[in-house]
C-alpha cells in the first residue's frame, strides 16, 4: 500500500462552510495549505446526485465531510456517492466526518412494525465502502454498535463545559444543569460534573404522543440560573415549554446548550420569544440566516475539534484525548481564556 503523506478533505453540500474551517484550520497544524479537494457535487435536471474528483486520490487518506441534516436523505446520497467514487478511485482508506448523523432518533422499535432506520443507514454506510466513521453527540450511543467499522463519537460537553465556565465566570455557585427528561439525563450529567453545578430534570408527561401534557421540576430551581443540555433541538416547542416550567418554579435565568440545532419549522420564532436567555448550538448543521439573525441564539464552533480528531486519526493517536480540557483548552485558545 502507498505511503499516505498526508490527510485529504472533501465535502459534500451539507455543511461546506465547516468542512472549510476545518481545512483552514488543517492548514495552521501542518503548515501548509490544506484546502477541500477539488471536485464538484451536483444534481442533474430530475435531483440525480452526481460526483466528479478533479484530483488523484489513488493511495491516499479520505475525510469526507458531510452531515445527514436537512434535507437528510439527498445528503445521505451525496455522502454516499462521494464514497463510490473515491473507492472506484483507489482510495485508501475513506472516513466519514459525519457531524450530525440523521435518523439517529430511529435507533429502536418503539412500537410495532416499525424501521430500526439507524441500523439501515449505518448497514449503507458500510457497504458503500465507508471504513471508519467520526460524529458528534450521537443521539444514542449504541448506534456505535449498528457499525461493523471502527467509530468516534465526540462529545460536545466539555466544549460547552469551556463555554459555560468563559460566560458565567463568576456566577458558577448560582448554576444548575437540568435535563430535559429522563433519557438526557446522563448528558446532563456529564456536564454538570465537569463545571461542579447540581442536577435537575423535568419531567414530561403526555396524554398523546408528540403532545407534552404536563411537566414537573424534580429538584429545587428557586434563585438558580438553569441550564438545560440535550443533544437535539428540532421544533423547539418541548425546549420553550422546559425554560417557562422553570421560570414557574422559581429560576432566576434559563439558557440551552444544545449539540444539533435542528430548528425546523417555527423553531427559530418559538427560541426568540421564550423566556431563554440565550441558546446555544454547535455549528454541526449549517445554521440559516433566520438562526444567525436570532437575538437570544449563539453558535459554538466545532471546527477546532474536529480538526484534531481527523489529525488524530490520521497520525494514530487517541481521539478520546479529546474529551479533557487540558487537551480541548488549547485546540480553543483565542475563543475562551485560561480556566
Amino acid at each position: 500500500m502507498p505511503v499516505m503523506t498526508e490527510p485529504k478533505l472533501i465535502s459534500g453540500n451539507a455543511n461546506r462552510p465547516l468542512a472549510q474551517s476545518i481545512a483552514r484550520r488543517m492548514s495552521l497544524h501542518r503548515g501548509m495549505s490544506v484546502s477541500l479537494l477539488d471536485a464538484r457535487v451536483e444534481r442533474f435536471n430530475d435531483a440525480e446526485i452526481f460526483v466528479e474528483v478533479y484530483e488523484n486520490v489513488r493511495g491516499e487518506d479520505m475525510y469526507i465531510i458531510q452531515p445527514t441534516s436537512n434535507p437528510a436523505n439527498d445528503n445521505l446520497m451525496e455522502l454516499l456517492v462521494i464514497v463510490d467514487a473515491l473507492k472506484r478511485s483507489s482510495a485508501a482508506r475513506i472516513t466519514a466526518v459525519i457531524p450530525y448523523f440523521g435518523y439517529a432518533r430511529q435507533d429502536r422499535r418503539a412500537k410495532a412494525r416499525t424501521p430500526i432506520s439507524a441500523k439501515l443507514v449505518a448497514n449503507l454506510m458500510t457497504t458503500a465502502g465507508i471504513d471508519r466513521v467520526l460524529t458528534l453527540d450521537l443521539h444514542a450511543t449504541q448506534i456505535q454498535g449498528f457499525f461493523d467499522i471502527p467509530v468516534d463519537n465526540l462529545y460536545a460537553a466539555p466544549v460547552f463545559a469551556l463555554d459555560v465556565k468563559h460566560h458565567f465566570k463568576g456566577r458558577l455557585a448560582d448554576l444548575m444543569v437540568v435535563s430535559p427528561d429522563v433519557g438526557g439525563l446522563a448528558r446532563a450529567r456529564e456536564l454538570a460534573t465537569r463545571i461542579g453545578a447540581p442536577l435537575a430534570i423535568v419531567d414530561k408527561r403526555r396524554e398523546k404522543a408528540g403532545e407534552v401534557a404536563e411537566m414537573t421540576v424534580i429538584g429545587d430551581v428557586s434563585g438558580k440560573t438553569c441550564i438545560i443540555v440535550d443533544d437535539i433541538c428540532d421544533t423547539a416547542g418541548t425546549l420553550c415549554k422546559a425554560a417557562q416550567t422553570l421560570t414557574d418554579s422559581g429560576a432566576t435565568e434559563v439558557h440551552a446548550y444544545i449539540t444539533h440545532g435542528v430548528l425546523s419549522g417555527p423553531a427559530v420564532e418559538r427560541v426568540a420569544a421564550s423566556v431563554m436567555k440565550s441558546l446555544v448550538i454547535t455549528d454541526s448543521i449549517q445554521p440559516t440566516d433566520a438562526v444567525r439573525s436570532a437575538p437570544n441564539i449563539r453558535i459554538v464552533p466545532t471546527a477546532p475539534m474536529f480538526t484534531q480528531a481527523v489529525l488524530n486519526i490520521w497520525n494514530g493517536t487517541s481521539v478520546s484525548s479529546l474529551f479533557e480540557t487540558d487537551t480541548l483548552l488549547p485546540i480553543y485558545e483565542g475563543l475562551y481564556s485560561p480556566l
